[in-house]
């Protein structure tokens, strides 16, 4: 059964239109009226087009130098010429869900109809989208200042340039084209710059790292929901009463996610918990969770904010009949976003390592040293550890602010950048390693829960399915073998979707 059209309307796109479109292949079409908003936008730029006119990027040159006129004769031909000048971008190619995130969000961007682009333009962009055309875009060249250098090998192909991949292939522009039965566009006036001068690239791949780290947080409840259960927690921290009394944003919701996970459990009985107060890992869950999924949110915000405005310089402003140049391509805002999100989950990712910890340590757990029966021959979950150690070191390293790390360039015109796509890329490294931590979490409370021997119906809902999904994947420890690949079993299983996860981002 084929998904669902997405109609582009000049605004209303979510995050998760962005990943039906990348990762569903979900069609997209413009919704009636589209092509009419831009065919108006379109007049304002032809008729500046033709005068004398400063216009930046239309009859005026671009970067260092801006304020020198381009000839009328020149003026389509400078088009073509500013996107293969900009496609400068090196690095390994964003891989193809990634790739069509970013034509939907610059299809996305270009619908509201202030990038002045000939309505051709957006119907090859869509056309090409829903052939499956998917231009090879390098993944290092943005400075947040628009995504110029990764939109450029973008629209290369729209012009039978540059490369792309179709149908398992990775061929010339011209041939992809060809073979999609699709025909390369002539660029108009400002066409080139409306394609390159956005931040398209950076958008869509945020959203898609959003969604990710959206599950990866969800991920973390439900292995923490088990290292619970397994470690005998106190849930009196998650009580409706108490997170009301101090109602921080994202703290209730986690909470209300935790008592389902553990709906049902023995822990909810009088003198069920080992102790009457856990170590901070186990008793202020929501607290550290909570903070990360408002920092999620607020960077959905963001995001969305971004997938539905004309941020195009210059702007068409329809009502006026004006190009005006600005600083909408500008995005500090979502840079800043994803640095806060990046550090809200290595909390999330420290607090996972400590409780991981607390279970191997039998004053603490009251379970037997590593999780190991066997004795001091056996060392069961003791080395596991240093992976623990390892994961988390490398999530600290990217959960460093990089937004500030910019220098200036194109002769100090652009003396100011947030490196927003380098912000986005080192947080979607952070989510394979938060599923690995998850993982490692899960296989250390499933085997708590072993050792407890406590009934498999005395767990909570939640936390019942997670143990049965991880014991689906990975026997209980017994004799010492290699834990390595049980971990990165769980941590396939996560990123499979194997955990009862939900919508926390728009929940």
């Amino acid at each position: 059964m084929s998904a669902p059209t997405i109609a582009l309307a000049g605004g209303g796109v979510r995050i998760a239109d962005v990943v039906r479109v990348a990762r569903g292949d979900a069609p997209v079409a413009l919704a009636p009226g589209t092509l009419d908003r831009l065919a108006a936008a379109r007049e304002v730029v032809d008729r500046l087009a033709a005068t004398d006119t400063l216009v930046y990027g239309v009859t005026s040159a671009l970067g260092a130098n801006t304020g020198k006129p381009i000839a009328e004769a020149e003026r389509s031909a400078y088009q073509l010429r500013a996107v293969r000048a900009r496609a400068v971008g090196v690095g390994p190619r964003h891989p193809r869900d990634v790739v069509r995130a970013m034509l939907f969000a610059r299809a996305a961007g270009m619908a509201v109809g202030g990038s002045g682009a000939s309505p051709a333009v957006l119907e090859a962009l869509v056309a090409m989208l829903n052939a499956k055309v998917h231009p090879a875009v390098p993944s290092r060249g943005s400075i947040g200042v628009a995504d110029l250098a990764p939109l450029s090998h973008l629209a290369l192909p729209l012009v039978g340039e540059g490369e792309a991949e179709y149908g398992g292939d990775v061929i010339p522009g011209a041939e992809a084209l060809r073979r999609a039965s699709l025909l390369p566009i002539e660029l108009a006036p400002k066409d080139g710059l409306a394609l390159i001068s956005a931040n398209a690239a950076t958008v869509g791949h945020a959203a898609l790292v959003l969604n990710d780290c959206a599950d990866a947080l969800d991920a973390l409840d439900v292995s923490a929901a088990l290292a619970f259960e397994g470690f005998r927690a106190n849930l009196t921290p998650l009580d409706p009463r108490v997170q009301a009394a101090r109602p921080a944003r994202g703290q209730v919701e986690i909470a209300t996610r935790l008592r389902e996970l553990l709906a049902g459990s023995a822990l909810w009985q009088p003198g069920a918990a080992r102790r009457v107060q856990d170590p901070v890992s186990f008793r202020c869950l929501t607290q550290v969770h909570g903070a990360a999924l408002s920092a999620l949110r607020i960077a959905r915000d963001d995001v969305e904010l971004e997938l539905n405005s004309a941020a195009d310089s210059p702007l068409v402003l329809l009502d006026d009949g004006e190009l005006l140049s600005n600083g909408n391509f500008h995005v500090p805002a979502l840079a800043l976003a994803f640095d806060a999100a990046g550090l809200a989950l290595a909390h999330a990712a420290n607090l996972c390592v400590a409780r991981c910890q607390r279970l191997y340590t039998p004053a603490m757990s009251g379970l037997p040293l590593q999780l190991t029966s066997l004795g001091p021959d056996h060392s069961g979950f003791a080395t596991v550890q240093k992976t623990l150690t390892a994961l988390a070191n490398e999530i600290r390293h990217l959960a460093n602010p990089s937004s500030l790390d910019s220098l200036p360039v194109s002769e100090a015109i652009e003396d100011h950048s947030p490196m927003t796509a380098n912000v986005v890329a080192k947080t979607a490294a952070m989510v394979p390693l938060l599923h690995d931590l998850a993982a490692v979490e899960l296989l250390s409370a499933a085997q708590a829960v072993d050792l407890r021997a406590s009934d498999r119906a005395a767990l909570g809902t939640g936390a019942a399915a997670a143990y049965d999904a991880v014991r689906v994947c990975v026997a209980a420890l017994d004799e010492d073998r290699p834990l390595g690949p049980d971990i990165e079993k769980v941590a396939a299983m996560i990123a499979a979707g194997g955990l009862p996860l939900r919508d926390v981002l728009h929940g």
